[in-house]
């Protein structure tokens, strides 16, 4: 219990990301050494130490969770989907109602526009009703239209909603009746502290002009839906097309199956051929992947740091770029990235591209 409370503490705390979060750990081996170093490392960054989250915060939090009749999965522990561990910036903590063993499925992710129309809508219904008759477990969003057509086709076989507030919240409205019915039936996860209401930075679009913290959760549902689909390809424009298209994704190597219209035959129109296209893959899937592992980070070179600062600027630039004009090791690069990060003057971008904030 403490290591969780340790650990909400970390994740809730200001301007630490799945990234951070991951290096931290990496670093210190728990979560609790890992917020002891926190104010010494934001100070050799060169800024103010940032405003943790107390102990009793957390354990209110918890209280809240379970009292809801939910968990938390841990990144790095068992219960956590071992596909989504995979990715650099899967969410350190997730919050989970209904039935667990969904994860342990194949799964495909179902998600499109908001604004679809009926025939849309029932294509989606239909796939995703002839997917869980062939054992899989169908991810979606909860939001209106498609994602909402999907959860309801799969309902009975089993489908996973991830939603972008928190998991006593229901948003849309009138999804309400949805949502409490798969926390009987199905499973929904919540990346968000409860009675958290969904934000525009919450939805898988991140606007440029956002702020720091919010281009970091721009994509949290987008990317947990389609990390545990299999690690599916990402969707463009907040989960939807205009036209009102399902997006199919099923891993590995982001397989990704666009239907151009329902009323026509093309590739990807029915259950059978998302099999088809899992198909060469169900032999490494059908092992399960060992969660996630923290190694013990590097200690830090006393010059990477100066040399670091100096290589970057206000264009994002890759990592490994980093590394190799530095002359440095990866793990002294990556630890005065880490403080740079705590210090405030860091910005990670998408891709592992990093940049130095103005001052």
């Amino acid at each position: 219990m403490n290591d969780l409370i340790e650990r909400i503490q970390l994740v809730r705390s200001p301007g630490i990301g799945p990234v951070t979060f991951r290096q931290l750990i990496a670093r210190f081996g728990t979560a609790a050494v890992a917020l002891a170093a926190i104010p010494d490392l934001a100070r050799r960054g060169g800024g103010k130490a940032p405003r943790l989250m107390s102990s009793a915060e957390a354990e209110q939090e918890a209280a809240r969770v379970e009292k809801l009749g939910a968990r938390y999965l841990a990144l790095g522990q068992w219960l956590y989907p071992s596909l989504l561990a995979e990715m650099d910036d899967a969410p350190p903590l997730l919050i989970a109602r209904g039935d667990l063993k969904l994860l342990d499925r194949r799964a495909v992710a179902i998600v499109g526009a908001r604004n679809a129309s009926a025939a849309a809508c029932r294509f989606a219904r239909t796939l995703a009703h002839d997917l869980g008759r062939e054992g899989v477990a169908v991810v979606s969003g909860l939001a209106r239209g498609i994602d909402s057509a999907a959860h309801d086709g799969a309902l009975e076989s089993g489908t996973v909603g991830i939603v972008a507030g928190g998991i006593d919240i229901f948003y849309p409205p009138e999804n309400q009746a949805r949502q409490q019915a798969m926390f009987e039936r199905g499973l929904v996860l919540a990346e968000m502290p409860p009675g958290t209401e969904p934000r525009a930075r919450h939805f898988p679009l991140s606007q440029p002009n956002h702020r720091r913290d919010e281009r970091r959760h721009g994509r949290r549902r987008s990317r947990a839906a389609l990390g545990l689909a299999d690690h599916g390809a990402p969707c463009r424009r907040g989960g939807a097309r205009g036209d009102g298209r399902a997006r199919l994704a099923a891993r590995p190597a982001r397989t990704r199956l666009q239907p151009a219209d329902p009323r026509r035959r093309d590739p990807g129109q029915t259950a059978a051929d998302v099999m088809e296209a899992v198909q060469p893959y169900r032999s490494s899937l059908a092992s399960p992947v060992a969660p996630y592992q923290p190694q013990q980070a590097e200690e830090l070179d006393g010059e990477a740091l100066d040399e670091v600062e100096r290589l970057l600027g206000p264009s994002p630039v890759p990592v490994d770029e980093i590394i190799r004009l530095s002359g440095a090791s990866s793990g002294s690069v990556q630890m005065a990235l880490l403080e740079l990060d705590l210090a405030g003057r860091l910005d990670r971008h998408a891709g592992g591209n990093v940049s130095l904030r103005p001052a």
